[in-house]
């Protein structure tokens, strides 16, 4: 990384950007986002099964921050088993990954992140379990770097999308908290932010676990970014006004042909975007990108407990017996997509032969 842009990033990253996850002298530390924005609590985990937990529970959550978490809950996981054969604990080792990569199935970067972990450990030269624990740290500290400046990355290259008086939608949460350090869709406002570029951004709520309400206002007014907050059925009516120039949302998985997976909610984000002639961009890294999955058909859709839905701040809000579909996420066809920023450039259409160019 250039001196100019480590700069860059420490500035961004002062103590306004929460830490979703921390590896602290041996330690995995994980930040409950379900106790946001009433209570900022990091959480130490002791076993893979209460890292399984914070993933499946979104106490953790963001693909680039699962992916992270699962690397250093491999570590977690594989701690006890140092005094092993380096068969023994190879063996273990897999078993453990398949067990944590079955948390949540949606996001690509949990998967990516345990193969990853593994390889590394096969292909080191380590003797014993000993040495394939020191490997396995390394590889996850590895990652959560890569993934800083996967953040900066995209950063810099969509903050030019960004101009003064601008209004920017966005849905869910892409931000720091969903990462390693300055989010996907965030990323390029906050070295916007840096630049002087005054904007505004509307964050719609994204139901049902107003991850947009509890997490990325939070986090943008924690940071001094001017932001609205919205209901997911006001996007229209904002874009209708003219207050909206620039959607920007992060994504779970990206299909080979360009097609984005993100939460529930985006591809109505999308269609709106098209009708009122307003550029719809998606921020991604090489690490949510799936070139296995041929289009959006392939990517698996996580349906979640109808309790998110019936319920709200713990009260039944619909009677009882009432049928309930629950997709946490939906399929966003590439036809909609004015680009992907990722930490290599703008890809724009034709996105399978574009993406196979710069990630393949």
């Amino acid at each position: 990384m250039s001196a100019s842009n480590q700069s860059t990033i420490s500035t961004l990253s002062a103590d306004a950007l929460p830490r979703a996850v921390e590896w602290r002298q041996g330690e995995l530390y994980l930040l409950d986002q379900t106790r946001l924005p009433h209570e900022a609590a990091m959480e130490k985990q002791e076993s893979a099964e209460q890292v399984w937990q914070a993933i499946k529970m979104l106490k953790v959550r963001g693909a680039p921050a699962i992916g992270v978490a699962g690397a250093y809950g491999l570590c977690v996981a594989m701690r006890g088993h140092r005094d092993l054969t380096a068969e023994a604990f190879l063996a273990e080792m897999d078993r453990q990954a398949a067990y944590l990569d079955s948390s949540r199935p949606t996001a690509v970067n949990l998967g990516w992140a345990l193969k990853r972990m593994c390889d590394a450990a096969r292909r080191s030269a380590a003797g014993d379990g000993r040495a394939l624990y020191d490997v396995l740290v390394a590889e996850a500290e590895a990652i959560h770097e890569e993934d800083r400046r996967l953040c900066l990355g995209m950063g810099l290259n969509g903050a030019d999308l960004i101009r003064d008086g601008m209004g920017i939608l966005t849905h869910c949460n892409a931000g720091a908290l969903a990462t390693s350090e300055l989010g996907t869709a965030t990323a390029p406002m906050y070295v916007a932010q840096s630049r002087g570029v005054k904007f505004r951004v509307y964050a719609d709520e994204t139901r049902p676990l107003l991850q947009g309400a509890r997490l990325t206002v939070w986090e943008l007014q924690r940071s001094g970014i001017d932001v609205t907050l919205i209901t997911d059925n006001m996007a229209a009516q904002m874009m209708k006004e003219g207050r909206i120039d620039l959607v920007i949302t992060g994504t779970d998985r990206v299909a080979a042909n360009g097609d984005v997976a993100n939460k529930i909610g985006t591809l109505g984000v999308a269609i709106l975007a098209r009708y009122f002639d307003i550029p719809f961009y998606v921020a991604c890294p090489s690490s949510t990108i799936d070139l296995n999955a041929a289009t959006g058909e392939d990517i698996p859709i996580e349906e979640r407990d109808e309790e998110e839905v019936t319920a709200f701040g713990g009260r039944r809000t619909a009677p009882e017996g009432v049928g309930v579909r629950n997709p946490a996420f939906d399929v966003t066809p590439n036809a909609l997509v004015a680009g992907l920023i990722t930490e290599k450039g703008i890809v724009r259409a034709p996105y399978e032969e574009n993406l196979r160019a710069l990630f393949g």
